[in-house]
């Protein structure tokens, strides 16, 4: 597995994330979360509502400041490139102008990944959309890589979003040590296939693991809290833990939030959030626990 700049070590709350617009929509009520798990980590997506990279320069040096303050660290930066409202027709200035903001921002916060997709298709033939989408993420990777970033394809919209050989054919094509992917464990369930036999497929390039689970039902995915689903998230973990996987485990539980759905944080959403990551820390503490000596009582 590859090794994360800085990896957390030691127990789970020193393992986990969390998104934080999971929790609340301004950053008090998602740093307020992050400290009832005790946890130091977070990934961010929005704040006040806003996406990261519409934020204005000033706002992000008070973001900084916070964190630092807090004692927390962004782990990833969650983009909009090439996800589920950016389908491959849409002018590709758009995701290098959200690039290039979110890596002055990873300069200053010192996070060193952000969460892309493969570009949803919009009515272009397959081979153009495959190419489409292999051009694009090989341009991003570049100005990445020349900023010292790793760009993070998550298992959910676009091209590779939920086929784990498009997923290698796209490391491959891009070739660039500035292209990793993220694990999300519950996507499969609301995109129809198996998460849990994908991982198997992409472990080795694995950098950063989002945690959620869910009940398939007539009219979609159910979110439910981490273990209690169809995602086999406790045999995810162990796949991970097992293979040396050395990054965070981030949640992002759905429970209140689903921005796809237009769902916003709400009066029960750091409950629910929190909820979540006492039960995410309880699935790693379990697994991390040493196996009982043979013959022991």
């Amino acid at each position: 597995m590859p090794d994360q700049e800085n990896p957390p070590a030691g127990g789970a709350a020193a393992r986990c994330a969390g998104i934080g617009d999971e929790a609340a929509q301004d950053l008090e009520g998602q740093l307020g979360a992050l400290r009832a798990l005790g946890w130091h980590s977070i990934e961010l997506r929005s704040i006040g509502g806003t996406a990261l990279a519409d934020l204005t320069p000033q706002q992000v040096h008070v973001l900084a400041d916070r964190l630092r303050r807090a004692g927390v660290r962004a782990v990833c930066l969650d983009s909009r490139i090439g996800n589920w409202a950016r389908p491959v027709t849409t002018p590709f200035d758009t995701d290098l102008a959200e690039l290039d903001a979110l890596l002055a921002q990873c300069e200053l916060l010192g996070c060193r990944y952000v969460r892309v997709m493969s570009y949803p298709n919009d009515g272009l033939p397959p081979g153009e959309w495959e190419a489409t989408v292999l051009r694009r993420l090989a341009r991003l990777a570049r100005r990445a890589e020349a900023a010292g970033v790793t760009l993070l394809h998550e298992n959910c919209a676009g091209w590779a979003g939920d086929d784990a050989a498009r997923m290698l054919r796209l490391l491959n094509e891009v070739d660039s040590p500035a292209l990793r992917l993220l694990f999300d464990t519950g996507n499969g369930v609301a995109h129809g296939y198996d998460a849990a036999a994908l991982l198997h497929d992409i472990l080795p390039h694995v950098a950063h693991v989002h945690v959620k689970d869910a009940r398939r039902t007539p009219h979609g995915a159910a979110y439910v809290l981490p273990g209690d689903g169809e995602a086999r998230v406790t045999d995810c973990l162990r796949t991970l833990l097992d293979a040396g996987y050395r990054g965070a485990f981030s949640l992002e539980p759905h429970l209140a939030v689903q921005p796809h759905a237009g769902l916003r944080a709400d009066t029960d959403a750091a409950h629910l959030f929190v909820a979540a990551g006492q039960r995410l820390a309880h699935l790693l503490t379990r697994l991390q626990q040493p196996a009982p000596a043979p013959g022991a009582p």
